[in-house]
């Protein structure tokens, strides 16, 4: 996966002073390497029958479309409150100061079906987990959590623990 990792882009104290941020545009912009990673991501999943797709806004919109094409699957977008126009289901996580959310529709799954979540990174988990509440709160059952990166460093597998979580990239 080095052919990836020299894809993405790193800058430095973005977007604050300190945080090392891994830009994946570079990747995507590059046929071989967007490729790929959507291939990578979607690899452990091929022969567990999944039937929607999960992206978490807004990268993970980008490579949960792709994944989802790749699986033959659909798409469901988990958005920030307020974004989705229908009735919504809205589940909070906390941040180091505060708090913030995600909604999904509330009838973007049937009872039952399989979804795979997938997102560009794994860093403190409060995400993942939140939108692994909402699949779940909808009547998904979760196959598994699929990320581009994760940044290893911060933990956010221990929050996820009891999940089949996938990293293709670890920092």
């Amino acid at each position: 996966m080095d052919n990836l990792k020299a894809r993405i882009r790193h800058i430095p104290d973005f977007p604050k002073p300190g945080i090392l941020f891994y830009d994946i545009t570079t990747l995507l912009n590059d046929p071989r390497g967007f490729h790929d990673a959507v291939q990578a991501l979607a690899a452990p999943y091929r022969d567990k029958d999944v039937e929607q797709v999960v992206g978490i806004e807004s990268r993970g919109f980008i490579l949960g479309a792709a994944v989802a094409t790749a699986l033959g699957s659909g798409f469901i977008p988990i958005r920030k409150p307020g974004k989705l126009p229908s009735k919504c289901f809205r589940e909070e996580y906390a941040l180091e100061y505060g708090t913030d959310g995600l909604e999904i529709h509330a009838d973007a799954v049937r009872q039952g079906q399989r979804v795979l979540v997938v997102d560009d990174v794994l860093a403190t988990g409060g995400t993942a987990r939140a939108a692994a509440r909402l699949v779940r709160q909808i009547g998904g059952e979760l196959v598994g959590l699929s990320f581009l990166i994760e940044l290893d460093f911060l933990k956010g597998r221990e929050k996820l623990a009891g999940e089949d979580v996938y990293s293709v990239l670890q920092y």
